[in-house]
């Protein structure tokens, strides 16, 4: 079935059209304006409508007197409980519980397709989230960007959308230069240097004592007392590629996966 919302205004517009019939309420109302939405207050209800509201102008009647005609209607629907007037026109409806016990049985019969909308009719979006740069772990913000982006990712797929979701990792700029600079000191210290406090403008995390510790066991002293500009690539190289590695690890962790991991070196190079 359609949404609950777009049910139930289906139900409140035949009652309107079946008063015009009657000629309770005059022919031709403009029904555009009438919406079904959560009442203000959840002890009103399960649903209200603005319909008296909206339309007692071009009925030429009170609300509240429009409200009580459509009332009487809503009450002999076999899904409505009870319907009430109010304040100055508003329309109060509690939906009975063989409706949303049907709706259970749909739920289960549908699994995970439930509420599958075809309103993206398979134009494609990219949604680009989490995008961490790569100095370091992910922090809990990072964490809430890729639940917030995996969760609007699954939506737009589940509305109908072609969807892919991308990383885009900030791997160029002075950064990861910093990075590099950052690890090569680890690194110096994870081959027995005494290197002292981190001087001010690198990264003094300890996370890089892990991945200095990685490289000094590959390469040895292979780096040692050698100008920067022969090290520097290959030591942000080396940095950001483990970074990511623990930045991917995290969002496995979350079941957060992108299709698409694309770097920005890449493209500005």
């Amino acid at each position: 079935m359609r949404d609950l919302f777009s049910h139930f205004r289906f139900v409140v517009t035949a009652e309107i059209d079946a008063l015009m019939q009657a000629g309770d309420l005059p022919p031709g109302l403009d029904l555009t304006r009438v919406a079904v939405e959560p009442p203000r207050d959840p002890s009103h209800g399960d649903i209200a409508t603005n319909a008296a509201m909206v339309l007692s102008k071009q009925a030429k009647l009170a609300p509240r007197a429009f409200a009580e005609k459509l009332v009487a209607r809503l009450k002999r629907e076999a899904d409505i409980v009870a319907a009430e007037v109010a304040g100055p026109g508003f329309i109060n409806l509690r939906i009975a519980d063989g409706f949303w016990h049907a709706r259970l049985a749909e739920i289960l019969e549908a699994r995970t397709a439930y509420g599958d909308s075809e309103m993206g009719q398979g134009r494609r979006v990219n949604v680009e989230y989490v995008s961490a740069n790569p100095t370091g772990p992910m922090h809990v913000g990072h964490g809430r960007g890729a639940v917030v982006g995996d969760a609007l990712a699954a939506l737009l797929e589940k509305a109908g959308y072609q969807t892919c979701r991308e990383y885009y990792i900030n791997d160029a700029g002075a950064q990861v230069d910093v990075l590099a600079r950052s690890l090569y000191l680890r690194y110096r210290e994870a081959l027995g240097e005494e290197i002292g406090a981190i001087p001010e403008g690198l990264y003094p995390g300890e996370y890089l004592k892990d991945t200095a510790w990685l490289l000094a066991k590959r390469d040895g002293a292979k780096w040692l007392n050698r100008e920067e500009s022969h090290w520097l690539a290959e030591f942000r190289d080396f940095a950001i590629a483990n970074m990511m590695a623990l930045i991917r690890a995290d969002l496995k962790a979350l079941g957060v996966e992108h299709e698409v991991v694309s770097s920005e070196r890449a493209i500005v190079a």
